[in-house]
């Protein structure tokens, strides 16, 4: 499958009773699909990265209460589904995605006297599917409209098609940008420790034929000083109703050196990704990964390195960000989402 492109293979999708999805770990060297029946699988696919970005966490999330609906007993969810939820909920902590649409699911559950509650999971799954896509293109046209004079940007992470159940959301503005003829230029951060920048974000660049350099992520400064940045262009994993945003660890390093030089950095994220029950990003919970992400890169590295700092994400303070955008509206500052 390594010749064909995600324009031909979903990123996920619902197929006859069982989830199907690309295993991003592999990715750019090889396209490979998980088909999968059983939601530990989904699970742990999520917890491993196999299946990551917010959005996208959500609605795999939701496919898994269905499968696990699928095999549970005929007297309803019970005890059972209960388990299955509260083990989703813990696989990814920051991102509020997730919660978001687990609870959309367990409304659902909390409806078992009715004979349909199966079938109506899964049709609730679908529809988490469907509208993330549809926000997509909606946050993708007003990110467009915005940033249509915008020469060059600067982006960190994987926030397309891998990560959303549409064309993405940081990077779904690039890509409406490039069907409406931009001749703009992406820098991509290779976003350490795991090279999601590298690994995703080119190729998914490359497969839209957009001009895209990758720099490591230590380059960020300079390349801004010398002027070639136009804008930075971040996705979110959780929002505050002050707008501070967790974001891919980097991201708050990008905001400093933006606001020092005065390139505007503009979020990019679905509404489902503002948790409007924290005032601030303190109550943000930051998912912290195992060394072995960062060891990894170092032969003999656990020999020698005893400790390892390795958070996932890190907390943009919204006065550091110019402008959300959502598939509602284009928020500025000062924030109250």
């Amino acid at each position: 499958m390594d010749h064909l492109s995600l324009e031909q293979v979903p990123a996920i999708e619902w197929v006859k009773g069982a989830l199907r999805f690309i295993d991003q770990r592999l990715l750019p060297g090889r396209l490979q699909v998980i088909e999968t029946a059983d939601w530990r699988v989904v699970r742990r696919s999520i917890l491993t990265l196999a299946i990551r970005g917010a959005p996208m966490i959500g609605i795999a999330a939701a496919y898994a209460v269905a499968l696990a609906a699928a095999k549970s007993g005929s007297a309803g969810a019970g005890v059972g589904m209960s388990k299955v939820l509260r083990s989703l909920r813990s696989a990814r902590p920051t991102a509020v995605n997730l919660s978001w649409a687990l609870g959309r699911m367990e409304a659902i559950i909390g409806q078992t006297a009715s004979p349909w509650w199966k079938s109506a999971l899964l049709a609730e799954a679908k529809a988490i599917h469907r509208e993330d896509s549809e926000r997509c293109d909606r946050i993708g046209a007003l990110g467009a409209g915005l940033l249509s004079n915008v020469n060059s940007i600067l982006t960190i992470c994987n926030t397309g098609r891998l990560a959303t159940g549409g064309i993405g959301t940081a990077l779904g503005i690039v890509h409406t940008l490039h069907r409406r003829g931009w001749k703009g230029k992406v820098y991509v951060l290779e976003t350490r420790p795991l090279l999601q920048g590298a690994r995703l974000t080119m190729w998914e660049l490359a497969q839209m034929g957009v001009d895209a350099t990758l720099l490591v992520d230590a380059a960020a400064a300079s390349l801004m000083a010398s002027g070639a940045v136009g804008c930075c262009l971040i996705g979110a994993d959780r929002i505050a109703s002050n707008g501070d945003t967790a974001n891919k660890i980097g991201s708050l390093m990008l905001s400093r050196l933006a606001g020092s030089m005065r390139v505007p950095l503009y979020v990019a994220a679905p509404e489902s990704t503002i948790d409007r029950s924290l005032a601030n990003g303190q109550g943000i919970p930051i998912e912290h990964r195992a060394a072995s992400e960062v060891t990894r890169l170092v032969k003999g590295a656990s020999a020698f390195i005893p400790k390892v700092y390795n958070p996932a994400f890190d907390i943009v303070p919204g006065g550091s960000i110019a402008v959300i955008i959502t598939e509602k509206e284009i928020y500025y500052p000062p924030y109250q989402v």
